[in-house]
């Protein structure tokens, strides 16, 4: 199923980036939702002194097959509840009201995540994974974390996987890829250079490369075969969207590996039951010493 909404988020994001005309039928829009769904493409042209043709440029900049997609994408927000947004976080807030307004964050975080995820991406980075023989995934800073996250729930079932924090350990990784292995670049800015550099040497040895960013171009998303999109997190006093942000990267991960679980579910059941087993051997093991007071190091 694919999203049925997010349109006027996405129209928001790119305002910025797009061309003169674009950014003219854009603004229109972004104004005027009501009206833009009853209208033409020649009809929204003239509306915002522009033209069709135009019109048709702005869909494919945004992602969108065509008019009558991005119509239906704005008549989804439009059928959306009120209330939805973020909510800064302000100083002296008691913790109730900041418990409230992070979890509402979060809420609609995951929601513009799943309204922006284009689904034949994901079905792409989905079969890659499925058929790739080593997964790398490379983030720096808090998006390593997300890389390490990933490492471990993919090596869980079985694949190959890495998530080295430091640059040059995972450039020497990548310069020895083959067209069987998957590169992952996580960046939620998209401009993350060390993170572009990898996906650049990842394609130059025929991996295939995806990105994981905001919604929008950048280079990173740019250096990929398949660009995965999360939220655009919007910033907050706190930098509340850094913990968003984190959330929506941490979401696709998920997505990604429950649809690779699915896929493949009688062979992934029975490497996390070899897993877990592994697991309670160890700690078996490690209580077994323990009560003959014996030290184990973890």
């Amino acid at each position: 199923m694919s999203p049925t909404s997010g349109a006027l988020m996405i129209l928001s994001e790119m305002l910025s980036k797009l061309p003169p005309s674009e950014r003219k039928i854009a603004e229109f829009i972004i104004k005027n939702p009501n009206e833009t769904i009853s209208l033409t493409a020649a009809k929204l042209g003239e509306q915002s002194n522009t033209s069709s043709a135009a019109v048709i440029r702005l869909c494919k900049s945004l992602g969108f097959k065509g008019f009558q997609q991005l119509k239906l994408r704005i008549a989804g927000d439009l059928q959306k509840n009120g209330g939805e947004g973020y909510s800064d976080i302000q100083p002296g807030e008691s913790q109730s009201e900041v418990l409230t307004k992070m979890t509402n964050n979060s809420i609609q975080t995951l929601k513009e995540t799943m309204e922006i995820i284009d689904q034949e991406e994901l079905s792409k980075a989905v079969d890659a994974i499925v058929e790739g023989e080593n997964l790398h995934f490379f983030g720096v800073g808090a998006s390593n974390i997300i890389a390490q996250d990933a490492q471990l729930k993919f090596s869980r079932i079985n694949k190959r996987a890495t998530a080295n924090s430091d640059f040059h350990l995972a450039a020497m990784q990548v310069a020895n890829v083959s067209e069987k292995d998957v590169v992952f670049g996580i960046s939620f800015s998209g401009n993350t250079y060390e993170v572009e550099r990898i996906l650049a040497l990842a394609n130059s040895k025929g991996a295939t490369t995806v990105s994981i960013s905001k919604f929008g171009p950048s280079p990173v998303a740019e250096a990929a075969d398949i660009s995965l999109y999360t939220s655009i997190s919007k910033e907050a006093t706190f930098r509340s969207g850094a913990t968003s942000s984190r959330l929506a990267q941490l979401h696709v991960i998920d997505i990604l590996f429950i649809c690779v679980a699915n896929k493949s579910y009688n062979e992934v059941m029975t490497h996390l039951s070899e897993t877990r087993e592994a697991v309670k051997f160890i700690q078996g093991k490690r209580h077994k010493s323990s009560r003959r007071g014996e030290r184990i190091d973890d």
